[in-house]
């Protein structure tokens, strides 16, 4: 949970920023704010990265009874659909 708690620390540095941007037209507020969302990004995919692992971590440790069942096969086409039509006669 420590992560989210870092997520939301950034994002609400970024509250004054925004607003002097869009409220009062500062473009250096503005430059503040697209650094600040780069680093949004670059934690963001860090962290998606972080639960994939976990995730895979922990499904490749699961009993293998909890695997999904492959899926049934499906019936076979009857014999008449497979053949060729018969050539014309000339």
């Amino acid at each position: 949970m420590n992560n989210f708690g870092k997520l939301k620390d950034l994002v609400m540095s970024l509250e004054e920023d925004f607003s002097k941007f869009y409220d009062k037209n500062n473009a250096a507020a503005g430059t503040r704010v697209r650094k600040g969302m780069q680093e949004l990004k670059t934690m963001a995919q860090a962290f998606r990265t972080e639960v994939q692992n976990t995730k895979n971590a922990g499904a490749a440790t699961a009993a293998p009874a909890a695997k999904k069942a492959a899926p049934a096969k499906k019936a076979a086409a009857p014999a008449a659909a497979k053949k060729a039509a018969p050539a014309k006669k000339k």
